[in-house]
């Protein structure tokens, strides 16, 4: 093609077409302009592809980490209620309430001793952020929405934080000094194993006599189930907002 165009320029200078021959070579100039914005947007085309190829598979991965954290919210959320009506019972037996049941008062009281915190699926986000890619994603609804959840789990973490401070002083460093942690713990396995771990014991009212006249420790199991009715709550704002995100990624993927 470039040999062919030369020997019409050639041509053109030889009979002293010089006119023609100006207008040929803009001409010329113009169609390899014309070639080469034609290969820069096919390359555009091409880049944008692999683009909304990658962009597809942050988002089918960021839908399935949601559904999956969604539903771990759904049972930390049903444990922590259990948790939480444990501690209320106990600061009821501090106020007075009889305790009929000590092997049930000690399961209780360890229940709220054994709290956990709450960790999402959020390993494609964390891809996203470490890597640079969140600039991907070209909703810009979904990546606000993740950018919000992310800071209520911030949120979350911080009064996560808070409450292990204040369990550690007004229940776990009293209870060293006031309970028999073996006997104890060995009575709540036997319980929560139906028998193949631990020993039963025989608990009474010996056991938690000094522990139920801490004032300390009341406002432990006090502090306990304000805290985990309030992450509860939070972490059904969460949920509200991690369906938000599906349905924006599900309309995404659709298009």
């Amino acid at each position: 093609m470039i040999k062919f165009f030369r020997k019409i320029r050639q041509k053109l200078l030889s009979e002293n077409k010089f006119s023609r021959y100006v207008i040929y070579a803009i001409g010329e100039i113009i169609l390899v302009v014309i070639g080469i914005l034609i290969a820069l947007q096919i390359n555009n085309w091409n880049e944008a592809k692999k683009t909304r190829v990658k962009e597809v598979t942050y988002l089918t991965n960021l839908k399935n980490d949601l559904v999956l954290t969604n539903l771990e919210i759904d049972q930390y959320i049903s444990i922590r209620t259990q948790r939480a009506d444990a501690a209320q019972n106990v600061v009821e037996h501090y106020n007075g309430k009889p305790v009929k049941d000590w092997n049930e008062f000690n399961k209780h009281t360890i229940d709220v001793y054994t709290w956990q915190r709450f960790y999402p699926i959020d390993n494609t986000y964390r891809e996203l952020m470490n890597s640079g890619n969140f600039a991907i994603i070209s909703n810009d609804l979904i990546k606000n929405e993740l950018l919000t959840v992310d800071k209520l789990y911030k949120k979350l973490k911080y009064t996560e934080d808070h409450f292990r401070y204040d369990a550690e002083i007004t229940l776990y460093e009293p209870s060293y000094e006031m309970t028999d942690i073996h006997s104890l713990s060995n009575n709540y396995f036997y319980q929560m194993s139906n028998g193949k771990n631990g020993f039963l014991g025989s608990l009474g009212e010996d056991d938690f006599n000094e522990m139920l006249k801490d004032q300390k420790q009341k406002n432990g199991f006090a502090f306990a189930a304000m805290y985990f009715n309030g992450w509860n709550s939070r972490l059904l704002k969460i949920k509200e907002k991690n369906e938000k995100i599906i349905e924006l990624i599900n309309s995404e993927l659709d298009e």
